[in-house]
């Protein structure tokens, strides 16, 4: 312990000084990680007005990466990042110390982002991570400036933020891009259907004069909807053990292959309690598969791990109407969102052909 004063006051510490802005240049950021990042509603129409401007949203993962001598990237759940993406550090190296960027981690393949190939990353292995950092690398996409030089940033408005963000970007290069920014609504509805190949998985609607909320769900992120008909070719039990968890959907390809597609669990209990009962008449000991190579339920993989991957096949038959927000590596990337029960149409048209497998510029044509 020491002591230092003089007259009616004296300062204490045990071995570490106070934390005086001197003290804090370990670090500089002015406030301490990790940080909860904001959020954004749902909205199937963008808002419109002065107030408003737009950027795309990446499809990865949503990250916060701290500049300065212990350089930081986080999760979007405050889980450290930089262990499974080494190569990484040296862009946040390219920052100035006490810097904070909210943005996401990325990886692209063939001038498109690739979710599942972003998901191969997280591996334990310390030789995988270091042998996948080569072959499939990852990049950063900014969006956001919380901090800068060590100043704390979240409390202004938009604009200036981003006016600040692109000043920083005049100084940094690959792997770092910058995504646009339009307060034009026909452009953004331009780029919300010819940047979708690219990787954008909706626009981002933020107001102009907006402070930096953490955790607090005040953007607006604009999303597809898309229909579908698909078959049910099976279903999982809820955890209660008494009804329907989900309805696992199914497509047909040009050769008669039924393939499984995703879930669908948007039910409510009484429906789930008289779903299980239906399909309970129709059970069967096989539904997805045929001829080819096709995808099945339940295929244990790292990312399944401590899930219930169990699941109960069913004739195909039944056809549901259901809408889905994106397509990843052939099949629905989240939960589909049920709209109605089709009686009326027969299970061998639920094809393929229904898909939107959008089309248009590259990555590389949209990011600074």
């Amino acid at each position: 312990m020491q002591e230092y004063g003089s007259g009616q006051w004296y300062v204490r510490w045990s071995t570490q000084p106070p934390c005086t802005p001197y003290a804090r240049s370990m670090t500089d950021w002015p406030f301490t990680p990790p940080l909860k990042p904001m959020k954004a509603r749902v909205r199937v129409t963008p808002p419109t007005g002065d107030e408003w401007v737009y950027e795309p949203k990446w499809d990865g993962f949503r990250s916060i990466a701290w500049a300065g001598e212990q350089p930081r990237l986080d999760s979007r759940n405050g889980k450290p990042l930089l262990r499974y993406f080494p190569e990484l550090e040296p862009a946040l190296a390219q920052l100035p110390p006490g810097t904070v960027i909210d943005g996401e981690v990325v990886v692209v393949v063939d001038d498109v982002t690739q979710f599942d190939q972003l998901q191969m990353r997280i591996h334990p292995a310390a030789s995988r991570i270091e042998r996948l950092s080569k072959e499939i690398p990852a990049e950063l996409v900014a969006f956001d400036l919380l901090a800068h030089g060590g100043e704390d940033l979240r409390v202004v408005p938009y604009t200036e933020r981003r006016e600040r963000l692109e000043a920083v970007f005049a100084d940094v290069s690959f792997p770092w891009h910058l995504t646009p920014v339009t307060a034009d609504v026909d452009e953004a509805a331009r780029w919300f259907d010819e940047y979708e190949h690219a990787g954008c998985d909706g626009i981002i609607c933020k107001r102009t004069d907006g402070v930096y909320k953490e955790d607090k769900r005040e953007w607006i992120k604009w999303k597809h909807r898309r229909d579908c008909d698909c078959v049910v070719g099976g279903y999982r039990i809820h955890k209660d053990g008494d009804k329907i968890g989900s309805i696992l959907l199914g497509l047909y390809n040009d050769a008669g292959d039924f393939h499984f597609m995703g879930h669908c669990s948007g039910f409510s209990d009484h429906d789930r309690v008289e779903l299980l009962r239906q399909f309970e008449q129709i059970r069967d000991d096989t539904s997805f598969g045929g001829e080819g190579q096709v995808r099945v339920p339940g295929m244990q993989s790292r990312w399944s791990t401590g899930k219930e991957l169990d699941w109960i096949p069913v004739t195909p038959g039944v056809v549901v109407q259901i809408s889905y927000d994106q397509l990843e590596g052939g099949r629905f990337r989240h939960a589909t969102r049920f709209e109605r029960w089709r009686p009326d149409k027969p299970a061998e048209e639920c094809t393929m052909d229904q898909l939107v497998r959008p089309e248009g510029a590259g990555f590389s044509d949209v990011v600074a």
